[in-house]
């Protein structure tokens, strides 16, 4: 997978991301895109590589999971 390919394939699953988490979250374009190349990459480690089925599905899940953390860390740095 060429990298233009990956880069648009994060802005998906970021997006993806972002849709199923519940709340607010005030990222532009390019933090989504980067909140999806790093899902994949969580994604890709946890549940196989990208040239597996499951690494499609993988890349939202991390990407899920990166969103959540980032929500974790936000709301308590935003109370402290």
């Amino acid at each position: 997978m060429g990298i233009i390919a990956f880069l648009i394939f994060g802005l998906i699953a970021g997006a993806l991301a972002r849709f199923v988490v519940p709340g607010r979250d005030p990222m532009g374009v390019i933090a989504t895109m980067l909140l999806g190349v790093v899902g994949a990459l969580l994604g890709g480690f946890l549940f196989g590589g990208p040239d597996d089925k499951v690494g499609y599905l993988g890349a939202v899940v991390g990407a899920v999971i990166v969103l959540l953390l980032y929500k974790l860390v936000t709301r308590n740095s935003r109370t402290a």
